[in-house]
């Protein structure tokens, strides 16, 4: 599984999304991701919108195998119950 996060400085979310997925890396062999600075990269939160494919409030925006799964939260209620996290 390949995640892709895209974040922001600064966002408590972001940091937490950035966490879970190296907690995930290092406890499994078949997961991996790729942390996306969006103010770095020159992403706007339009950019964004058209890569979700609805509005964008909040970041991170994660996605699963190109699967968009939401923010921080649905993240780790996915790890949890499908992943096998338990922090």
């Amino acid at each position: 599984m390949f995640a892709v996060i895209f974040g922001r400085p600064g966002c408590p979310y972001c940091v937490r999304a950035k966490e879970l997925a190296e907690k995930l890396t290092g406890e499994r062999d078949d997961f991996n991701f790729r942390y996306i600075d969006i103010h770095a990269e020159g992403i706007t939160k339009a950019d964004l919108e058209k890569t979700v494919g609805k509005p964008v409030e909040t970041v991170p925006q994660i996605f699963l195998d190109q699967n968009h799964v939401g923010g921080y939260t649905e993240f780790e209620a996915y790890a949890k119950e499908n992943l096998n996290l338990f922090q």
